[in-house]
């Protein structure tokens, strides 16, 4: 019984580790959203017309343009949230911007002239397919939106998207981190996107452990797409 069970943890280990390189590798070309035809494009005629472009993109082939701008929109819209803590957290940031793992969703600003011709760019998400306790999940590391583009449902429209490619790709969850200052932020997962507090989240795990007078700065979020996830993800500990 043992040896059954020892193996059947190595051929799910196996598998997940599958999923994990299959869902790299169908971006091979840097033209995920291509599967996504009807998510390419975002038009709200409630909001002044709003129409935006999306693009795929990676971390190690962004021009030093993008890098720049990745940076500076993170300092506009992070600094606050994090604090004293930024200093260090932008390092941490810099450095994750170009890992190879690291895949983007830019947002640009669609100009309403004929040729159609690619404007500013005015946001984009950071995402990476990985492993959360033994689950494989959609980690979104960011979604950055300037500041004039936040509030017209084009943060919602992203995450949609992005919950599309989880699922395509047999992800169990999408998982994400959010700071507690940043509460515009966890107001709009929780209530708009209906994403839950995840059971690794420090407050959960500090509370199932009865640990008292520790706290960390930020929440670890989940939505979850299937029962094995929303056990582990959601459920786990729970009374």
């Amino acid at each position: 019984m043992a040896g059954s069970s020892r193996s059947q943890i190595i051929q799910r280990k196996k598998r997940i580790q599958e999923l994990i390189k299959s869902a790299y590798s169908s971006d091979k070309d840097n033209n995920y959203l291509s599967q996504f035809p009807t998510f390419q494009h975002y038009n709200n005629n409630n909001n002044n017309g709003l129409s935006v472009l999306l693009e795929s993109g990676r971390g190690d082939k962004l021009s030093s343009s993008l890098k720049q701008y990745i940076q500076n929109l993170l300092k506009v819209n992070m600094e606050g949230p994090f604090g004293a803590e930024w200093p260090e957290e932008e390092k941490e940031k810099h450095r994750e911007m170009s890992s190879p793992e690291a895949l983007y969703i830019f947002v640009y600003n669609a100009p309403s002239t004929p040729d159609n011709v690619k404007a500013s760019i005015i946001g984009f998400v950071h995402y990476r397919f990985t492993i959360e306790e033994e689950i494989p999940v959609l980690y979104v590391y960011e979604l950055q939106l300037e500041p004039a583009y936040q509030g017209k449902g084009l943060g919602k429209f992203l995450m949609q998207l992005v919950e599309q490619i989880a699922c395509k790709n047999s992800m169990g969850a999408v998982v994400l981190t959010v700071q507690k200052r940043n509460t515009s932020a966890i107001k709009f997962y929780l209530n708009k996107l209906r994403y839950n507090i995840s059971a690794i989240s420090p407050s959960k795990v500090y509370q199932l452990m009865g640990v008292v007078g520790e706290e960390k700065s930020y929440e670890i979020l989940c939505k979850t797409f299937d029962h094995e996830a929303k056990a582990v993800l959601e459920e786990s500990g729970s009374t």
